[in-house]
C-alpha cells in the first residue's frame, strides 16, 4: 500500500462551498450570510461571550449579590468575654471548651473573637484569632498558638 492509495471512501466527503462566485454557484453575492451586519462581514465572527459591547455575563457575575463562596471556611467562634470564667493557666482548645460547656456545638475549627475583657492568663490553641483577641489574651499574660484546622 502506498500513500496515494489512502483515499476516503466514495461518497464520504463533500466538496467545500465556493462562496461569492456568482448566482449560478448557489452561494453568490451574500454567500448565505444574509444581508448586512456584523455576522455578514468577512473575517471571524465575535468571540464567545461577546455581547455587542455590553458588559458580558462572565464579567458581571462577581458584582451581583448573593453568590456564595465555594469552600468557605467555617469556624466555631467564641469571644474573649466567655474565656474570663476559666481558671488561670488552663489550656483552651475546642475540645476543652466543649467539656466545660462554654461551647455547645462544633461548627468547625475554633476562632477567638475580641469582644469583652480578659484578666486571667490562658494558653489558647485555636485556628484563628482576631487582632484584638490576640492582644487581650497576651495583655492578660496568656499565650496564643495557631493550630491547623484539622488539629481541632
Amino acid at each position: 500500500m502506498r500513500i496515494q492509495d489512502a483515499v476516503p471512501k466514495k461518497g464520504s466527503t463533500k466538496r467545500k462551498r465556493r462562496l461569492g462566485r456568482g448566482i449560478a454557484a448557489g452561494q453568490g453575492a451574500s454567500a448565505g450570510k444574509g444581508m448586512r451586519g456584523q455576522k455578514a462581514r468577512s473575517g471571524s465572527s465575535t468571540r464567545p461571550g461577546f455581547e455587542g459591547g455590553q458588559m458580558p455575563l462572565y464579567r458581571r457575575l462577581p458584582k451581583l449579590k448573593h453568590f456564595t463562596v465555594i469552600n468557605r471556611k467555617q469556624y466555631t467562634t467564641i469571644n474573649v468575654r466567655s474565656l474570663a470564667s476559666l481558671p488561670a493557666n488552663t489550656e483552651v482548645t475546642l475540645a476543652s471548651l466543649m467539656e466545660a460547656g462554654i461551647v455547645t456545638s462544633n461548627d468547625g475549627s475554633l476562632k477567638i473573637l475580641g469582644d469583652g475583657d480578659l484578666n486571667v492568663p490562658l494558653n489558647v490553641k485555636a485556628s484563628a484569632f482576631t487582632a484584638s483577641a490576640r492582644s487581650k489574651i497576651e495583655a492578660a499574660g496568656g499565650s496564643c498558638e495557631v493550630v491547623s484546622a484539622r488539629g481541632n
